[in-house]
């Protein structure tokens, strides 16, 4: 069984990198380049930089990724001890516990090692690992033998492949994408920041609404009240909209539904749209926007053969609002152009809001209710987009999609008094976010990307992930960010509380940074 050969160009290739203490940054890209170009291969289709959890604030190989422009991505030394590696180093095991940082840090979460160890100038070593994405063969079929090189009679070969389920393509893609902010908060009693569900929430009308339709469960579900009150909250004709079991569904639908052949999502953001389009077997390319750019977009990072872009507005998790006439600048005809809002309702006047526009051709916005209204167990969203493509989502939706409580919430959500109330939580929250980010601001270890407009706020902080569980032991959860193409795990995302929380939390934060050992080199 050969290996299959991805197309030229794919953006596929994992640098795995080991690094003694104080490896100048000039050495491990100068070691990284040397290694890529010596093999043929390019350093743009390189997707991450792997290494030990020990090294992930190690300047040489934090520069070095920035230099590349992919994320670094760390992992324990003992799930690194477990991947088999043909170059193993002793002296590597009694430092880090692992056999070859490079090695097993490339071939954890990838299929093929490309390059085996690289040593550099005695400070770093680097090997390269290759994914290949919807192509999966786990395991050989019955009676057939395999050519993958450096296997031996009797042993597991150099290939995380046949360690992984064929169902398990989306994780392959590096990052956890299935991993959401209420895995920080499920079962922990914990001052909840990891989560955007606005707080006290539902109110007590919606809920009395939604308490009222439980009288109807006996009969089927009818959304055409429900669909006719979001098209006329949006000055639509009711064909133009698609009601969702959230705005979750909505990107299954559009991953199964929808022609893609070259599909591709701006990163950072919500992972659900990758996820979904991995699971339904596409190719995902990735456009990672950069943080010395501020995560603001730049259209022409969008390769001119994607015919399907999901960008996200505001977008989770970086908070920033990109300008209307800027996604506007990513429409062209053959082009499906998703657009998720989600957290536009949060956005004073809404602003750069794309909801409302028909004259943009392949849009398609999608909006949740999950946040606003916590609703997040009920499950409401919808779809906003041209007759045809609303048909077509809607045929590939199961029958009675939404339930019958979920369609009363969504109607009444749409009414007068629930549109001032949402506007006036929008501002509550702008006031909230500035009195956070005042507060991080006094931090000199913490970075705070200051264009957010969303009800959350991304941090950078060295040791994050020390920090975070420090956090959980003060009461506090904060959302990972690492699990977020594009981000590394320096990052945190915070949502925005009332004043008396956040001033709860800064407290706790500045403790827990306190509370940090000094490192020492070796």
């Amino acid at each position: 069984m050969t290996t299959p050969t991805p197309e030229p160009g794919a953006r596929n290739l994992v640098v795995g990198v080991g690094a003694r203490r104080g490896a100048p940054l000039g050495e491990v890209y100068g070691l990284i380049e040397e290694t890529l170009h010596g093999a043929g291969l390019r350093t743009g289709d390189v997707v991450e930089v792997a290494t030990v959890d020990a090294k992930a604030d190690e300047p040489g190989i934090v520069g070095a990724a920035a230099r590349l422009g992919v994320p670094v991505r760390t992992y324990p030394a003992a799930a690194l001890a477990a991947v088999r590696v043909p170059n193993p180093s002793g002296a590597a095991a009694g430092a880090v516990g692992t056999p070859s940082v490079a090695e097993a840090a490339a071939l954890i979460e990838a299929d093929e090692l490309v390059v085996g160890k690289s040593v550099g100038k005695g400070l770093a070593t680097c090997a390269v690992a290759r994914r290949i994405p919807a192509v999966r063969t786990p395991f050989p079929v019955s009676g057939e033998k395999t050519s993958t090189p450096l296997v031996t009679e009797g042993a597991r070969p150099f290939t995380m492949a046949a360690m992984t389920p064929p169902t398990q393509n989306i994780e392959s893609a590096g990052p956890d994408l299935r991993h959401h902010g209420d895995a920080e908060v499920r079962g922990e009693n914990l001052t909840d920041l990891a989560v955007n569900v606005r707080t006290h929430t539902p109110p007590e009308w919606l809920r009395q609404r939604i308490a009222a339709s439980l009288v109807s469960l006996a009969a089927y579900p009818d959304g055409t009240p429900a669909r006719e009150a979001v098209a006329e909250r949006h000055g639509l004709p009711v064909e133009r909209v698609l009601l969702t079991a959230g705005a979750a569904e909505a990107f299954v639908l559009i991953a199964r539904a929808l022609p893609a052949r070259c599909p591709v999502v701006v990163h950072p953001q919500f992972t659900e749209p990758e996820a979904a389009l991995r699971a339904a077997g596409h190719g995902v390319r990735r456009v990672l926007l950069r943080e010395e750019d501020g995560f603001r977009l730049d259209p022409a990072a969008v390769p001119d053969e994607a015919d399907l872009v999901v960008v996200g507005n505001p977008t989770n998790p970086t908070s920033v609002l990109h300008p209307a006439a800027l996604l506007e600048r990513l429409a062209r005809p053959g082009r499906t152009l998703v657009v998720d809002e989600a957290f536009m309702d949060v956005v004073p006047g809404e602003r750069e809001a794309l909801c409302g526009r028909t004259d943009i051709p392949g849009l398609v916005v999608l909006r949740s209710l999950t946040k606003t209204w916590g609703l997040a167990g009920l499950r409401i969203g919808y779809v906003l987009a041209d007759p045809e493509t609303i048909a077509l989502l809607a045929e590939a939706q199961p029958l009675w999609p939404v339930s019958s409580p979920a369609l009363a919430a969504a109607q009444a959500c749409m009414e007068p008094r629930a549109l001032v109330e949402a506007a006036e939580a929008a501002d509550r929250i702008t006031v909230d976010r500035a009195h956070l980010l005042a507060g991080l601001a006094e931090f000199s270890e913490v970075r705070a990307v200051e264009e957010a407009r969303g009800p959350f706020v991304l941090v950078r902080l060295e040791r994050a992930a020390e920090i975070r569980e420090r956090l959980r032991l003060l009461g506090f959860a904060a959302r990972r960010g690492d699990t977020f193409p594009g981000l590394g795990p320096q990052w945190l995302r915070l949502a925005v509380r009332d004043r008396a929380t956040t001033n709860r939390f800064l407290q706790a934060l500045d403790q827990a940074v306190q509370a940090l050992p000094a490192r020492t080199g070796r």
